[in-house]
Order: structure tokens, then C-alpha cells, then sequence
């Protein structure tokens, strides 16, 4: 995906992302789609069990739960703004839809995903600032926030570090209002259980430490490695 698509909020419950995440890994993402043709995805849920690792009876179930919500799921990006008389503008807040159409087939436990057009340009025909990642590094995990910190931080792969905006990485997590009025919440419910889960199941060796004006963290430094052991 591209790296805006990274860094945008994703909206997504679990299971929905699973669905998403496995009908993006479907698509070539080198190749631009026929012209006036929007590609439509399948994922049966035989797939999606063995794919994730789990009772074929709940992939059915997942299936049909996130088909019903997924259409209404947004993408929340923020584009900077043009500027008026000389002054910057805040920044543009845009909303996107991931698909136009959900199909759930009822019977045979397998749903459909027409794209939404806007995203294709941030799925398909990618010559640069994009993020890959294999599927089966995130098929074990159980937690959004784990799934979304292992894409921002694959993001910089090649550097070994990563540095986001507290807002950024506050937005990329979907964090409530709550969330965002005390640190210690986002550092509790989400950077502390992310971390731990990516180091126990994904063979990550991950550390992290917030920067700070003054007494209030403006941002969040990630240092990380895959695990020489190999642990998975």
C-alpha cells in the first residue's frame, strides 16, 4: 500500500482488516487496473481460517459480521492545504471508503469487495513511497493496534527506526478522544500491548521511547530488529 494509505487511519476492526489485508494481498499492486473497470475481490472463509488460524465455523461467522460493517468503515488522511493570502492552512481532512460494494454470499461463506475508486491509486500501480509487507507476518496476531504499529514500523524497515507525530500515530491508531487526552492511555491501551505482542509472536525486538516539549510528548521514537533467534 502506499505510504499515505500507512499512515492514515484505517477504521477497521480485526476481523475486517483480516479481509481487507488478505483481498490487497489479491491484487498487483504494480499493475493500474483496466480503464472503467473496478477490481472485485473474493475471500471464502476456508481461506481466511487457514490463512489466520482459526476454527473454520469462526471465519464463517467473522465473515458475515464484517461483511455487514465493512462498507460503512472510513479512511481518515490528512493532506496539507493550500495556503490563502501567504498564510498556511490547517490541514485538509479527507474521507475515504475502502469498497463501494460488499457481496456476502449466504451459503457458501465467501464475500466479495469492489473496490472504492478513489483507493486504487494507493493499492495499485505503486513505482514508490509504498510499504510491503508478507501477510503471514500479521496472520498470528490478535490485536488492530499490533497489526497497524507492524506496518508503520515496516514502513522504515530499511533504517531500523521510525519517528511519527504523537497526532500521526494517535490518528494511524484509530485512538479514541480519551486516548488522545492522556498519554498514559495511548501508552497502556495501545503502544505497550503492540509492542509485546509483536515481540512474542512476530519475531520482532522492538524498544520505544516518547519525546517531549516540555512536560507534554509531541512525538514517538521506535528502534527495531527482527529477532536474530529467529523466534516466531
Amino acid at each position: 500500500m502506499s505510504n499515505a494509505l500507512t499512515r492514515a487511519g484505517h477504521g477497521l476492526t480485526l476481523a475486517e482488516k483480516r479481509i481487507v489485508a488478505s483481498a490487497i494481498s489479491k491484487l498487483d499492486s504494480r499493475r493500474a487496473p483496466r480503464a472503467g473497470k473496478l477490481p472485485v475481490t473474493r475471500i471464502s472463509a476456508a481461506e481466511y481460517a487457514e490463512t489466520f488460524q482459526i476454527d473454520p465455523n469462526t471465519a464463517y461467522e467473522q465473515l458475515q459480521a464484517a461483511a455487514k460493517s465493512l462498507y460503512g468503515r472510513p479512511i481518515t488522511f490528512y493532506e496539507p492545504a493550500h495556503k490563502r493570502n501567504g498564510a498556511p492552512l490547517p490541514l485538509t481532512k479527507v474521507l475515504m471508503r475502502w469498497v463501494g460494494v460488499v457481496k456476502y454470499q449466504i451459503g457458501e461463506g465467501c464475500v466479495e469487495l469492489q473496490w472504492w475508486p478513489a483507493l486504487l491509486p494507493h493499492l495499485t500501480a505503486l513505482k514508490g513511497q509504498f510499504t510491503t509487507y508478507q501477510l503471514q507476518q500479521a496472520s498470528a496476531l490478535r490485536s488492530i493496534y499490533s497489526w497497524r504499529l507492524l506496518e508503520l514500523l515496516t514502513r522504515f524497515k530499511s533504517t531500523g527506526w521510525a519517528e511519527y507525530d504523537i497526532d500521526d500515530f494517535a490518528t494511524a491508531m484509530d485512538a479514541t478522544e480519551k486516548q488522545r487526552a492522556n498519554f498514559n492511555n495511548i501508552k497502556r491501551r495501545i503502544i505497550e500491548p503492540a509492542v509485546a505482542e509483536l515481540n512474542e509472536k512476530d519475531g520482532w525486538i522492538i524498544q520505544w521511547a516518547p519525546i517531549k516539549a516540555g512536560r507534554k510528548v509531541k512525538a514517538l521514537r521506535f528502534t527495531f530488529a527482527r529477532d536474530p533467534q529467529g523466534r516466531l
